[in-house]
This record gives structure tokens, sequence and C-alpha cells, in this order.
């Protein structure tokens, strides 16, 4: 059983009850919460869901939902709970992936340690 949720004029979700009117409200919404391009073939996208296909009883939905397009970690995609959650989560992970996208995120270094060149 589907719980469907649209988003109120603070941008939270709240349930919505009646299948036509969050049918009419999904097809025009602006679901998007966070984009960020890394690169140009990198970004990480943060939507609403605006669905739950089998909500477990006494738990808060992850009505939200981060995802990774390109690059290392391509397909990572994280569920959350509230915007705010989600605001973090994809700020986080966009640190993760210009973290993996450095020149040198593939080269180990000790803590103090430099990389200089060798004559």
């Amino acid at each position: 059983m589907e719980t469907h949720y649209v988003l109120d004029d603070r941008g939270e979700p709240r349930e919505e009850r009646d299948l036509e009117v969050w049918e009419r409200w999904f097809a025009t919404a602006d679901r998007g919460i966070a984009r960020t391009a890394i690169t140009p073939a990198i970004t990480v996208l943060t939507t609403f869901r605006g669905v739950v296909e089998m909500p477990v009883p006494g738990e808060e939905p992850k009505l939200f939902a981060t995802r990774v397009f390109g690059g290392v970690l391509d397909a990572e995609e994280v569920g959350h709970r509230t915007r705010a959650e989600s605001v973090a989560a994809h700020a986080a992970l966009s640190e993760w992936c210009r973290i993996g996208n450095a020149p040198d995120a593939d080269v180990p270094q000790e803590r103090g340690e430099t990389t200089a060149p060798t004559e």
C-alpha cells in the first residue's frame, strides 16, 4: 500500500490522502531540493520522492533522496526522513564527491606528509 505526500508552503512534507490531488500536485511540483555540479560529469541531486511504497509502522518514511550521477560514487543513493536531514546529507555527499575527484584522491598520505617530487 502506497502513502502519498506533498510539500506544503514551507517545503515540508505532509500526507495527502486524496490520490487525485496528489497526482495533480506531483505532475507540476518542483521536487528538487538541491543540485550540485561537482564537475561537468558529476552531479549530486537531492529530491522529494512524494511516495512511500511500503510504509513501516512506527517508522518515519524516507521521503527525500540524494543521488550521485557520475564519478566514483555513481549511483550512490541515500534516503532521508526530513528536509533538513536531506540538505545536510547533500552537502556531505557533495564534499565526498569533491574529495574523490581531487587529483591526489587515490594517493594515501600520512598525517603531515606532503607529496614532493623526488630527484
